[in-house]
């Protein structure tokens, strides 16, 4: 008897085989003849040769499904499994195109204002777009999650995301624990947005090869970054050196967005933002795109919006 060993990286096992092994029950029913074995993260099958090499095959498509789409259910695999090649199993949508990632659980991620899509056409466009706007217009996580399609479509090899460390300039040295545990409370919103789109597992994965990192300005010095989707998020709190330093790290088949919000320079007195700075210097350079987002791509919680409008009309009183 043949025997066919596979085994589970960087999914849960407990997602792919669903609940009390419903889908691999699936598998055993449409594979009579094969005897199929699942524990922990491998999977046993015993059987014909023939009939084992046909079950690799729909079993690999089975599982593309699951990294695509982050979730499997009955019918997702009845389809796989009676379809005649790959394609005509493919989930179809008339809004297909606007979706930008299947998040956890089969969660639809994508453009959700008219500014928000522009922000996306921009990005398909020029390799460098910086995104403007208030808390809550979706620019970090819009920024995300076309960096995890890009990944995921094999169009860049790794992940960079980088944030000023601390408001005013990048002094942790009075926080307790090590670097990591210094850095993360600054990171936080990264690593929500990632959870958000990416198996914990696999994130997990991901990290630790390296695959995404996550990193604050300082960490970027020295470095060229090539094939990589790289965000720099609140950078309205980066100085002119910082900025500039980040802009030139841009290597070969490179993406970079930048992101911040000019009404929240948390920078000394006298220390001029590098983000403004960077918008009149580079407003006219061809290749790099520019979208100001405001209080009508807020997708937060309603009253996020007027407290914007509340202090934007003090603002304009003064």
């Amino acid at each position: 008897m043949n025997e066919l060993i596979i085994e589970l990286t960087e999914i849960s096992p407990r997602d792919f085989f669903g609940l009390q092994n419903t889908n691999i029950q699936l598998l055993k029913k449409y594979f009579p003849k094969l005897k199929i074995i699942a524990r922990g993260s491998k999977i046993k099958v015993y059987g014909d040769e023939q009939m084992l090499e046909e079950f690799d095959k729909r079993f690999n498509m089975v599982l593309d499904h699951f990294m695509k789409y982050n979730k499997l259910d009955e019918n997702a695999i009845e389809r796989i499994l009676t379809s005649d090649s790959k394609t005509t199993y493919d989930a179809s949508s008339s809004t297909k195109d606007e979706i930008l990632v299947h998040g956890v659980g089969g969660k639809l991620i994508k453009a959700q204002t008219p500014n928000q899509r522009k922000l996306v056409e921009l990005m398909h466009k020029n390799d460098m777009v910086f995104a403007i706007g208030p808390a809550g217009t979706g620019k970090t996580y819009t920024g995300v999650a076309l960096a995890v399609k890009a990944l995921k479509e094999k169009q860049v090899k790794r992940i960079i995301l980088t944030r000023p460390a601390v408001e005013a300039g990048e002094n942790l040295g009075f926080l307790p624990g090590d670097m990591k545990e210094k850095l993360d409370p600054y990171m936080q919103p990264l690593y929500d947005a990632l959870r958000d789109m990416i198996p914990a597992e696999k994130l997990d994965s991901f990290i630790e090869k390296g695959i995404i990192q996550i990193a604050p300005m300082a960490f970027m010095r020295g470095r060229t970054l090539d094939n990589a989707f790289v965000i720099l998020d609140e950078a309205q709190n980066t100085t002119h050196a910082q900025m500039k330093m980040f802009l030139t790290r841009m290597g070969r088949n490179a993406k970079f967005m930048i992101t911040g919000d000019p009404g929240q320079v948390d920078l000394p007195r006298r220390v001029i933002s590098g983000l403004k700075e960077a918008l009149l210097v580079l407003k006219d350079v061809k290749g790099i795109g520019m979208i100001f987002l405001d209080d009508k791509d807020v997708i937060r919680h309603r009253l996020v919006k007027k407290v914007i409008e509340a202090y934007k009309a003090i603002e304009n009183r003064d």
